[in-house]
């Protein structure tokens, strides 16, 4: 935390204090935070705007800029998601992520948290001006309430509402990949689906079995959008495939081996025997 000893905020107008701080912390918070675990509960709660769309007890959109698809409504996500503004999002980087949020300062709030996944991306209003915002799904949003009062809570408008990053948890799911349709021998790309822990991802790396062209290598993928990852590999691939995969947030790897079978097909979806603890 030395660069915010270090800030001089005197003269600072209390909004660009607010603003100046919260990037200042996150940015020492993204250097120091390297090998440290998530816990599912929260320990340090920061100020963010909320609202939420799509219909009051749904998912908000059918899918969203994730590429979760039709996954936001069914267990273990539950409808309990939420798009988020730029500074949070950062560009997909942070698609999987889980947060609790709760609302105390409303009459018809309960105090009690909520753990969201990141699934959407919300680009501008309020998402984009505050530093930090979450747009929820209805269903999301009225969990925040007192029993009875979700309908109240949903017509605030703008709520003031604390989050906090912690791990994800799905129960004993193992990591999935969903194979994108236009995958073919020599384009592999896949939704990489229920990181426990951390959530998000930093990298992705595909191995080949084993061949005469020396596919027996680890080859870097790049995030294509959301949390969607690619590899153009320019020749045809030899399966079985294997998956390494680096988290984001404390940088731990994890080996999905032989996870894309041979055979694969674009649009199947191929579970792993492995997850993040």
């Amino acid at each position: 935390m030395a660069t915010l000893n270090k800030l001089s905020l005197a003269g600072l107008k209390p909004l660009w204090y607010l603003i100046t701080v919260f990037c200042y912390f996150k940015l020492c918070f993204a250097v120091n935070r390297k090998h440290l675990n998530l816990s599912t509960a929260a320990t340090n709660w920061y100020p963010a705007g909320a609202t939420w769309y799509g219909s009051p007890d749904g998912a908000g959109s059918d899918g969203g800029s994730c590429g979760y698809g039709n996954l936001v409504s069914q267990p273990p996500f539950s409808s309990m998601v939420t798009g988020i503004g730029p500074s949070l999002y950062k560009s997909g980087k942070e698609c999987g992520a889980c947060y609790q949020v709760k609302c105390t300062k409303h009459a018809s709030c309960s105090g009690r948290p909520v753990r969201v996944v990141i699934t959407d991306f919300c680009p501008g209003g309020p998402c984009a001006s505050e530093p930090a915002h979450f747009d929820l799904s209805g269903t999301a949003f009225g969990a925040m309430a007192s029993p009875g009062q979700q309908e109240k809570l949903r017509d605030t408008g703008v709520l003031q509402v604390q989050f906090a990053r912690v791990a994800c948890d799905y129960s004993g799911k193992t990591i999935a990949f969903h194979v994108d349709q236009g995958s073919n021998p020599n384009y592999f790309a896949a939704v990489i689906e229920f990181e426990e822990g951390d959530g998000d991802l930093a990298g992705v790396e595909l191995k080949e079995a084993s061949s005469s062209d020396g596919g027996d290598e680890w080859r870097a993928m790049q995030q294509s959008w959301g949390a969607v990852w690619k590899l153009d590999a320019g020749s045809e691939l030899h399966p079985p495939l294997s998956i390494r995969l680096t988290s984001q947030y404390s940088a731990q790897t994890l080996l999905a081996k032989d996870v894309i079978p041979v055979g694969w097909k674009p649009g199947g979806t191929y579970r792993s025997l492995v997850n993040y603890l």
